[in-house]
């Protein structure tokens, strides 16, 4: 931050073309680096135009949830936020974001005034990692005082100012005094939260891949199955890189559904997550298809693998790297790691029988889950095995009412397709393709990949041979 190459009116070209008019993109968010940083500055984003500061109050009570096509969402560093705001609305907003899974190792303080009361704190206080200054003034006293601002920061602090207008004299000026983002309400909180995100993005690992974690409500629901077959339609039908990780150390299925034999498994990595790099994840996974990779579990009792939390964290993020979508196979427990692994998750798939115990159960679990995912889906709901002849069964009419949430898809109880499958060692994408159960599950690939399923039509002569 700092007051360097200041850009006044006469620098602006006249036939400069406004990207900021309405006929531009829609996103709210306008991004640039200055060169007081030694960095290439970025292509200016255009900033939704807004009348009226006053009376465009912060949406901050409607959660954006991200498309399968922009990959997951990383989770902030450890970094201090001071937010300085004048309309009570910024402060709501901006509390929100601090309760959100993405900045769970971030410490956001709000303070009021704006930017004269930043100017006063850093008088006699540590510069923090990231600065968000509002101002609802005209543009000639907002770059007056981010100057006096930029005389109280450290070099490397991000500086991000909440503006009043879209003015694109005002945004080149803030650009070329080093401020990091220029914010335009009305905005929502994962829009700031992507935002605050872009600025502390790591540049040699800048993306990571959607996790979507499948979690049972009881055990023998079928998560494992729903997870296994979930991945393979992404990565066969969807057509995207996808990873299998199979988290039950101790009576996984993966390597038995996928009729793999892996002398390494995901325990090695968990370990010694401290050398678990890029490298080595790549030489631990199993290649079942040329789109499909899995991270086997060892499935033994021959000894208890105690792992301590952030090892899992560490392993999942490492695979997250490397591949667009990730699918989590987790057990039927309930621990630290496991709660904060669904809460971390882009997407949470929560299975269910149509029984009392997986109705109370998974309501349990989703409601919790729920409370700490804000601005995320909700959990999506699985019901499994529906249909069983001679079962009593809980209607899905009331257990989606009891429950409450709707099904994403219902799977219908067909034992000759899973059983074909599972003995074969197969998917049942490759035993029945056109059954009920693998139509549903290629619905739920694509509602959660975004993507439309891309079927291979055999030829008729494979079809008389029957291949």
């Amino acid at each position: 931050m700092g007051k360097d190459n200041p850009m006044f009116e006469d620098d602006i070209d006249p036939e400069f073309e406004d990207v900021f008019g309405e006929e531009g993109p829609s996103t709210p968010i306008g991004r640039a680096t200055a060169t007081i940083f030694g960095e290439t500055p970025a292509a200016a984003s255009p900033v939704q135009p807004v009348v009226d500061f006053a009376a465009r109050p912060a949406n901050y009570n409607m959660p954006v949830f991200s498309s399968g096509d922009e990959g997951g969402d990383a989770l902030l560093p450890a970094i201090s936020i001071k937010l300085f705001y004048e309309r009570e609305e910024t402060r709501l907003l901006m509390e929100l974001c601090a309760q959100d899974r993405r900045m769970g190792r971030a410490t956001v303080e709000c303070l009021p005034g704006g930017i004269p009361s930043a100017i006063h704190y850093l008088q006699g206080n540590p510069t923090p990692n990231l600065i968000l200054i509002e101002s609802g003034s005209v543009a000639e006293q907002v770059i007056a005082e981010v100057d006096a601002l930029a005389e109280h920061c450290d070099e490397h602090v991000k500086v991000v100012v909440i503006g009043s207008v879209n003015d694109i004299m005002l945004y080149r000026q803030l650009m070329a005094r080093g401020v990091s983002e220029y914010l335009v309400p009305p905005f929502q909180p994962l829009q700031i939260i992507r935002a605050i995100s872009g600025l502390f993005t790591d540049p040699d690992a800048p993306f990571v891949g959607r996790q979507i974690s499948v979690v049972g409500a009881k055990g023998g629901v079928g998560a494992s199955t729903i997870a296994h077959n979930l991945a393979w339609s992404l990565a066969e039908n969807i057509k995207v890189n996808t990873t299998l990780v199979d988290l039950d150390l101790s009576f996984g299925t993966t390597a038995l559904d996928f009729n793999q034999e892996t002398p390494q498994t995901i325990a090695d990595a968990l370990l010694a997550p401290e050398r678990a790099d890029d490298a080595v994840i790549e030489r631990l996974l199993a290649r079942a298809t040329e789109r499909l990779s899995l991270f086997t579990a060892p499935a033994h009792i021959n000894q208890i693998i105690d792992i301590p939390d952030d090892a899992y964290t560490t392993v999942i993020q490492g695979v997250r790297r490397n591949v667009p979508f990730m699918v989590l196979d987790l057990p039927h427990v309930w621990n630290q790691w496991l709660r904060t692994t669904l809460i971390q998750s882009d997407e949470v798939i929560v299975v269910c029988q149509p029984d009392l115990a997986s109705l109370r159960n998974g309501k349990n679990l989703i409601d919790q889950l729920k409370g700490h995912r804000v601005n995320d889906n909700p959990p999506r709901l699985v019901l499994n095995m529906c249909g069983v002849p001679k079962r009593p069964e809980i209607p899905v009419k009331d257990f989606a009412a009891a429950i409450g949430v709707e099904p994403e898809i219902i799977v219908p109880f067909d034992p000759e397709v899973f059983g074909t499958a599972a003995n074969n060692g197969q998917m049942i994408s490759e035993t029945g393709p056109a059954s009920r159960p693998a139509i549903a599950i290629d619905e739920l690939a694509a509602a959660l990949s975004g993507r439309t399923i891309q079927r291979v039509e055999k030829s008729f002569l494979k079809k008389l041979l029957g291949k």
